[in-house]
């Protein structure tokens, strides 16, 4: 592997929770795919797509806002994965196997975050 983000936990936990989040959506009915669908997609790359970004080439201080960035992604899903239950389009179990994989990515990411000093 070429890049440091690929080497990291919380990248590629995150990489699998976007697969996993692409595999729930692709049952949403279609009127969603412009709304909750694409809101729950973006959020979900968005964590991967941060970490990636902020480790390479940043300083310590940049890395450590993009991680943040990522964290409240995935903040983000968690909501969106309420909404999602609330409208009746996941269930119980299906929320709470995506709550709980989003959960330790979100303290993954918040772990090193926390190991980064800031320079």
């Amino acid at each position: 592997m070429g890049f440091k983000f690929e080497e990291l936990i919380a990248w590629q936990k995150a990489l699998d929770l976007t697969v996993e989040v692409d595999k729930l959506t692709k049952e949403f009915p279609s009127n969603e795919r412009f709304v909750l669908t694409s809101q729950l997609k973006r959020a979900v790359d968005s964590i991967a797509l941060n970490i990636a970004e902020g480790s390479t080439g940043q300083s310590n201080k940049q890395f450590r806002s993009f991680l943040g960035y990522a964290i409240g992604s995935g903040v983000e899903v968690i909501a969106c994965l309420h909404i999602a239950k609330k409208r009746g389009l996941i269930s119980d179990s299906d929320f709470k196997k995506l709550y709980a994989q989003t959960e330790k990515v979100v303290k993954i990411t918040q772990g090193l975050r926390n190991s980064i000093k800031e320079k």
